[in-house]
């Protein structure tokens, strides 16, 4: 295996502070930052079909990814399937991704209010109401956007599906 891929990879995945730093090269160099979040268990044709349409939406993606503790909050004691690691590197392994960060809160706010994006991007299941951090992205000149899911994919109907075999 290639050493500089995976040395490619593996700098996707940054820390708060790497990826503040990242955020502020963008930014000098006029990149249009959308910012997105999620658990990502089992990386599906939704996810990517989301990915690619935020991806879309300006020059760089970052992903903000909930620690298997924040998952485990939020999805119960039998999620995550996989664990954080694994979901950070599939997700970096996509060349539509940029950056990925891992946080341990229940939201994502601290991280959007670090990163500072241009555009803040959810899917479907919200409202721009219901977004957290979209008050902070709007009153910064950013805007929000709801990416419409495609039916037939979701994570838990992935997983009553294998249950069912």
């Amino acid at each position: 295996m290639n050493p500089n891929k995976i040395d490619w990879l593996y700098a996707k995945i940054r820390n708060r502070e790497e990826l503040a730093r990242k955020c502020n090269i963008w930014r000098g160099g006029g990149r249009k930052i959308v910012f997105t979040n999620g658990c990502f268990d089992l990386l599906h044709t939704g996810h990517l079909d989301y990915l690619a349409r935020a991806a879309s939406m300006g020059n760089v993606l970052v992903v903000g990814l909930n620690s298997d503790a924040s998952v485990k909050r939020l999805k119960g004691p039998e999620r995550p399937i996989n664990n954080q690691d694994d979901r950070a590197r599939a997700l970096a392994a996509l060349l539509l991704v940029d950056a990925v960060c891992i946080f341990e809160e229940d939201t994502p706010l601290e991280l959007i209010q670090m990163v500072k994006p241009d555009v803040l991007a959810k899917g479907g299941d919200y409202t721009p109401e219901t977004i957290v951090g979209a008050s902070f992205v709007t009153e910064s000149g950013g805007e929000v956007a709801v990416i419409p899911f495609v039916e037939g994919y979701s994570t838990t109907g992935l997983l009553a599906k294998i249950r069912a075999l």
